[in-house]
């Protein structure tokens, strides 16, 4: 008898097992085993606190510096001090020469050029005085009113403002000069408006005698530059005893 065979080559699956034809042992499927990623949360970022700035950082016991207090409980160091860098302003009108130091005259004149602008003429009374010339005025003051009345408008030699060279005394022809009705005219009202925006401001104000040791003196204006100047406008202090953080210094 002839025995025939048939070779198979064809594969059947059955579920999950292959089987060959020829019977022989299944063969697992290998299972791919699917690994889940979670997605990461995001970190939250702190808002950052935004760091001030630091506060300004004034010079007020340098005779040369621009923001020098000078009043009778802050004497100038040295006494003598000589204002350096002085210079004769122009353009407002100046018939005896008074020098101020080179800053405050550049902006006194960008002032009385904006002032003649706004129809408003001045002039200059008093600028830089010496030393010596401080210790005259006053001795003369004395000599006429008695030593306690002088001090109610005149500063002693070394505590002057006038010796730094950044103060100065203006008048505008209307006969008010140096009395408190040049706080009426065209010109004191104007100064007393506008000087801040060019760094000046009314140094002896009306009513704080007991904080400046002055009399209401609307003629005299002081240089600090206008970092300070428009910090006082802006806040409302008057006096530099006051925006500095000084004790009032109505007496010697």
């Amino acid at each position: 008898m002839k025995s025939s065979s048939v070779a198979v080559f064809g594969l059947v699956m059955t579920g999950t097992l292959l089987l060959t034809a020829c019977g022989t042992a299944p063969m697992p499927v290998p299972t791919v085993t699917k690994t889940a990623s979670a997605t990461p949360s995001p970190t939250p970022t702190p808002t950052p606190t935004p760091t001030p700035p630091p506060a300004p950082v004034y010079n007020i016991d340098d005779p040369g510096s621009i923001t020098v207090v000078a009043n009778k409980h802050r004497p100038l160091n040295p006494l003598s001090y000589e204002a350096g860098d002085m210079v004769v302003p122009g353009v407002v009108g100046n018939p005896n020469g008074r020098l101020l130091r080179a800053e405050a005259a550049a902006a006194l004149e960008r002032m009385g050029t904006d002032a003649a602008n706004a129809g408003i003429w001045m002039t200059i009374l008093s600028g830089y005085r010496s030393y010596a010339t401080q210790e005259q005025t006053y001795n003369g003051f004395v000599a006429r009113d008695g030593e306690e009345r002088a001090n109610q408008y005149s500063a002693k030699p070394g505590h002057s403002e006038h010796q730094t060279g950044l103060a100065v005394d203006l008048d505008d022809g209307s006969g008010c000069a140096l009395y408190t009705c040049f706080a009426d005219t065209a010109a004191g009202q104007w100064l007393a408006a506008n000087a801040w925006q060019y760094g000046f401001v009314l140094r002896y104000p009306d009513g704080y005698i007991g904080i400046t040791g002055y009399e209401f003196e609307p003629w005299h204006f002081r240089y600090v530059g206008t970092e300070v100047s428009t910090a006082m406008h802006n806040s409302g202090i008057v006096t530099l005893e006051e925006f500095f953080g000084l004790e009032p210094a109505p007496t010697y």
